[in-house]
This record gives C-alpha cells, structure tokens and sequence, in this order.
C-alpha cells in the first residue's frame, strides 16, 4: 500500500511511467470507491466532527465558523484552538480601587455596613455581567471553556471571600494560566488571595495549623481520595503557615514569625517542608496527572472515563512537566473524543445552554444581565459554586425545576417577535438576588432587546437538514412533523436532545 500510496503521489515503477499512471489511476478509482479510506485523524473534520469539536472545546459557534473548522484536520483544527489568543473586554470600573478587608465591616456603623453590603452585592452581580460578556463575544472559546473548567477545580466564591476584587483578580489569573502549566497555575492558586482566604489560610499559623486548605489541596486539587492520610493533612497543613494577605492591599503575603519550619513527614518523604516544597511532592505523583486527565475526560469526552485513554491523557501531562496544552491535544485527537457513542452524552451546563445558545444563532445581546439571572436560576451562579466540591454538573443539572426554566427561556428567546412582558421576566427574575429594583427592570427592558435574525440564520444553514445544524443527536420527537423554517427550528431547540451536547 505505501508503494501505491508513493505511486499516487508522482512516483514512478521502476522506469514505466505509463505502469505509474495506471496504477495511479487504479488508486484513485479505489478511494473513489471507498475501497481505500484515509484515516480519520488526517482527513478534514466535515461540518458534523467540527461542530462536535466546538460545542465540546468551545462555548458553541456559528455557522461561518464551524465551516472554516470543517476543512481541517484533527491537528489542525486543535492546534487553532490552542494557539488563538483573545483579548478581554473592558473590566469593571472598581477593581482598582483600593482593597476593603471584610473583617473591616464590623468596625462600621449599620448605615455603613448596609452600604457596603449592598454595594458587595452589586458589584458580584456586575462580575457575573462581565464574565459573560467575555464568553459571548471571545475570539479565544477554549481559554475561555478552560477557566470556567479551572474556576469548578480550584474552587472559590464570594460569598465566603467577600470581595469582588479578589474574585475578579483570581479570574484573571485563571485566564492567565487556562492552557499554560499546571504546575506554574498550582503554584499560583496556592498564593492566590482569593483561595486564601476561601480556604482559611490566613488562619494557617505556626503551633495553630489551619487544615482546610491542606486537605482540599490533596483531596480535590492534585491526589484525590484514599491516597493520603490525616497524619499527611497535618503535616501539609503546617507547611503552609504564615500563608496569608496583607489586609492593606489584599495581597499575598508570608509571615515567616507564623511559618513552622520544623520537619515534616509528607507521603514519605522528611524534611522542613515549606508550601512549595509541598507541592511540589504532590505534583511528583502520579496520582495528580490522573485526577486531572479524568477530569479533563469527564469535562469534554464523556461522564465515564475510559481507563486507558485517561491514561494516554496523564502520560502526556505528565511527560510534559504539565503542560495543560500537551493533554489537550491527545485528547482533542483521539477516535474517542470524536466516537458516535460520545455524542450527545453530556448534559448542557448553564453556561452551555446560555452562552452557547447566543453564540449558536449569533444573537445581540445589547445588555447580559438577564442571562446573569437565568444561569442562576438554572443553578449556576458565576462566582459562585455551591462548595468546595464545586458544581456537580452532569444529569443534576437537569430536574423538573430547572428542566421547565430552560425551556421557557428557549421559548422566549425563539418567539417570532422577541420581547419579554412583565409577567414573563418576573417569572425568570423570581429568585435572583439583586437588592436592586432598577436592576430587575433593566434586565426585562434589556430581554426585550435582544434580538435574532432567524431568517438570515436559516439562510446561512443553505439546505442543510436542520437537525444537523442543532443537535448533537437525533431529536427525541422525531417522526410526524411537517414544520418547516422558524417552525421547526424553535421545535428542535425545545426538544430534549437540545439539552446534550
């Protein structure tokens, strides 16, 4: 075969060149023919493989965009995504504002701290808008896909960390380091003063050691369950002393007067262990690229990791001194990744549903607000997960609750004229908190503003089945419509197959 192959290609038999043309023209006849296939990893994706590639690696694309991925191959098309490299939109106007410790609050009088709560809350609220905007109109889907994927890993919220700031500035670090390596991005989030004071390391101090941060570092960040033992706990926990922030500028900072720098046991290993060192000895594990590589596998591939891919996927983090990318790659090429029975196995998170909607169909979106509310409503809250564990996700995503909010947002949203009547938005807005009347009516003003162009995107589709332009999978209601244009369109998205990607 590779003899054909090298004849196909302008080679010739020996020095008949009419025996080469013949014999190219034999292979040719047989890819024709599908005798011969090129194998799936060096041919184009096709529109269905590209899509599947950026709803799962992305945060759902439009039609232009899906088409410019079909004409590459594996490699190429995860080399694109790894490679683009988006700006951010403009943050809020307070996150450089000097740093209010939280402890400071109970210093102020209660017409203060009133002020200051409801401005904390405001400014949480503000938060979520910017993220949003950011995933809506980012050229950089993956980075972004990745610090959302960082964000349920190294998990932090405002509602224990109390500052807007340093959520926003974790974020940005997050960002930083979405596709870069896992070990510069542990390091970071150890010192980070959002995690810091999530986790209690503030309160980590030589002879009183603080184990919270500790333990979540091996059970959920790098080893997972069963593989180190509370005497460990102990022993991390005092490494880390003296980790803490400067309550002036809401920096990290270390306090050697309050660090233990006697010996520690760690996993095994002796001596006068600081937090680095620590690390370190976890990222020495093999434990670590594993938990790592399953939650990689769980996030883009399927609910069920499949042992010896997500073995493939830890060698080469780990062969790679972490480098986020390397894992990507393995798993962005592989056959699993792009397997009929990994299709449409994954239920739509919040953000899925939302931002990949309004990407999807290429909505204007003048104002985000009322998608801050409805993610909320649907059970993710940016900013903040509901425990350290973070958002569950897979099929608790979906109950009879959240099941009927999503689809009368699709309904809403895919109404022949769009707008959004009071009694509509109060129903959306009926639990989001926001001290704000003014807020809740800017987010119904804002829904009735946002705006879809179903017959240019219909247009744009150029007679291709609807089904395959939508769903991941073939619609549960199949069969017996007749619906055509806008009709079927809004059908297909409030089908149940619409909720999996």
């Amino acid at each position: 075969m590779k003899f054909l192959i090298a004849v196909m290609m302008g080679g010739k038999c020996g020095t008949d060149l009419r025996a080469g043309f013949l014999l190219r023209r034999l292979l040719a006849l047989w890819l024709m023919s599908g005798w011969v296939a090129l194998p799936a990893a060096a041919a184009p994706l096709g529109h269905d493989d590209a899509r599947h590639l950026l709803n799962r690696a992305g945060l759902g694309a439009g039609i232009a965009e899906v088409e410019s991925y079909a004409r590459l191959t594996r490699a190429q098309a995860t080399e694109r995504l790894l490679a683009v490299r988006g700006g951010v939109v403009s943050e809020p106007d307070w996150v450089d504002e000097p740093y209010f410790p939280p402890g400071r609050l109970r210093t102020l009088d209660a017409e203060a701290r009133t002020r200051i709560q409801v401005e904390r809350a405001e400014r949480s609220i503000e938060l979520r808008e910017w993220w949003l905007r950011q995933m809506l109109v980012t050229p950089d889907p993956l980075r972004e896909r990745m610090t959302l994927f960082w964000h349920n890993h190294f998990v932090s919220g405002v509602q224990k960390v109390l500052s807007p700031q340093l959520m926003y500035r974790q974020n940005v670090l997050l960002r930083e380091h979405a596709l870069g390596n896992f070990r510069e991005l542990l390091h970071a989030v150890a010192r980070d003063p959002a995690m810091v004071r999530y986790l209690d390391s503030a309160f980590n101090r030589k002879g009183q050691p603080n184990e919270n941060f500790a333990r979540e570092l091996m059970e959920l960040f790098t080893l997972g369950e069963g593989i180190y033992t509370e005497q460990d706990v102990k022993e991390v926990a005092r490494a880390f002393t003296g980790w803490s922030i400067n309550p002036n500028t809401g920096e990290f900072v270390f306090r050697p007067a309050q660090h233990d720098d006697g010996p520690k046991t760690v996993l095994g290993r002796q001596g006068n262990f600081g937090g680095d060192e620590v690390l370190d000895i976890l990222l020495d594990r093999p434990e670590t690229a594993a938990l790592i590589a399953g939650k990689l596998w769980r996030e883009f591939v399927s609910p069920k990791p499949a042992p010896a891919e997500v073995a493939r996927i830890a060698s080469a983090l780990r062969d790679s001194g972490y480098d986020i990318r390397a894992a990507l790659r393995v798993l962005f090429t592989s056959d699993a990744f792009y397997a009929p029975a990994h299709r449409g196995v994954l239920v739509k998170s919040p953000v899925d549903l939302v931002v990949g909607t309004l990407r999807q169909f290429e909505f204007e979106v003048p104002d985000g607000l009322p998608f801050v509310f409805a993610m909320g409503q649907f059970g993710q809250v940016l900013f903040a997960p509901p425990n350290v564990k973070g958002w569950p996700g897979g099929e608790l995503w979906i109950n009879a609750t959240t099941l009927l909010r999503r689809k009368q947002l699709l309904d809403t949203l895919f109404q022949d004229r769009l707008a959004v009547g009071p009694v509509r938005a109060d129903m959306m807005m009926a639990a989001a908190a926001t001290p704000a009347a003014a807020r809740r009516e800017r987010a119904r003003v804002a829904m009735g503003r946002v705006r879809f162009d179903g017959d240019a995107w219909l247009t744009r589709v150029n007679g291709m089945p609807l089904e395959r332009a939508v769903l991941a999978v073939a619609p549960v209601h199949a069969g017996g419509n007749v619906s055509s244009g806008m009709d079927h369109l809004r059908e297909l998205v409030l089908d149940p197959a619409y909720q999996l990607k």
